[in-house]
């Protein structure tokens, strides 16, 4: 694909997020949101689950009601075909009901990303994800209980290509790009499983796939109960793999049985699976820096205990 579809595509994604909350958003989605558009995931997907048929007030479209100043800072775009990823904080004062959490008047900073595609000029696709633990973190909100009492596990993630395989079939392709080499420098890495700790051969980790559980665990003592020990059978997929100049996205999901202790969470032997995504930025043949995100309250979720993060 040309550099100047790329480009466009990238507009087609950044004009689709920096209308949200203006008076020109309802044109500018007609323009550019195909009509099949799919918004495969939401970026607050467990509290919207959480908030499902109970009747509570709704954070409006893009949490605009809930977060009425927000501001989304973007700090990383890549394209590659017809995808574009988008790396953006979330920077808002909650002000409105947010899912069941009545406001606070707290200011926000968290992560989102989005992974899109994009053909002929319309978004056909949308996945994003919230960085919804560090936000009730924030907050110093516990999810909203349901009148029901239960609480809404995510099913395990479905979907992507094991790593290997597919560092083999990129492998045979006759190319002697950078970016190419890059992937499979990634997809070599991501064989191995998570970065437990700071690597020479994998670059400096700025941020870990765990982020907010290392750093509990980390004041408690139990840093080094990191995911490969904690979850002996992980195993990796890749949903989507983006290169462009000198990074590399990757989409993944990661499942396993919690056999060990993880980050001071004692074993639960459940079988548990979340999202997750990667990116790699290179100098020349170097990597230098690993960043990672996960999504850490679906995985709470799942081994019930969505409210661990708040502990004082």
């Amino acid at each position: 694909m040309s550099r100047d579809l790329l480009e466009k595509n990238k507009a087609v994604a950044l004009r689709f997020k920096k209308s949200q909350g203006t008076k020109d958003m309802p044109a500018v989605e007609r323009e550019v949101l195909a009509p099949n558009y799919d918004r495969a995931r939401g970026g607050s997907f467990h509290l919207a689950a959480n908030a499902r048929d109970q009747g509570w007030t709704h954070p409006g479209m893009y949490l605009r009601s809930s977060l009425p100043d927000r501001v989304d800072v973007i700090e990383a775009v890549v394209a590659e075909g017809e995808r574009v990823g988008l790396l953006f904080r979330i920077n808002a004062t909650h002000t409105g009901a947010y899912f069941g959490i009545e406001p606070t008047d707290r200011k926000l900073d968290v992560y989102e990303c989005a992974f899109l595609r994009v053909v002929n000029g319309q978004m056909v696709e949308g996945w994003f994800m919230m960085d919804e633990a560090g936000k009730l973190q924030q907050l110093g909100a516990k999810l909203p209980p349901r009148a029901d009492g239960k609480r809404i596990a995510p099913a395990l993630p479905q979907g992507g290509e094991d790593p290997a395989t597919m560092l083999e079939r990129l492998a045979a392709q006759q190319t002697d790009s950078s970016e190419h080499r890059n992937k499979l420098a990634v997809l070599g890495a991501l064989s191995a499983g998570p970065a437990d700790d700071s690597s020479r051969t994998y670059g400096r980790v700025t941020r870990r796939l765990l982020q907010h559980l290392h750093e509990r665990a980390t004041r408690n003592g139990a840093g080094d109960q990191a995911l490969r020990s904690a979850i002996p059978d992980l195993k990796t997929r890749v949903e989507v793999l983006l290169a462009e100049g000198e990074e590399v996205w990757a989409r993944c999901n990661f499942e396993g049985t919690h056999t060990n202790a993880l980050y001071g969470i004692a074993p639960t032997g459940k079988r548990v699976g979340f999202s997750g995504m990667l990116i790699a930025r290179f100098a020349g043949v170097d990597w230098k820096e690993r960043w990672e995100f996960g999504d850490e309250l679906g995985l709470l979720l799942q081994i019930g205990e969505p409210d661990l993060l708040l502990e004082a």
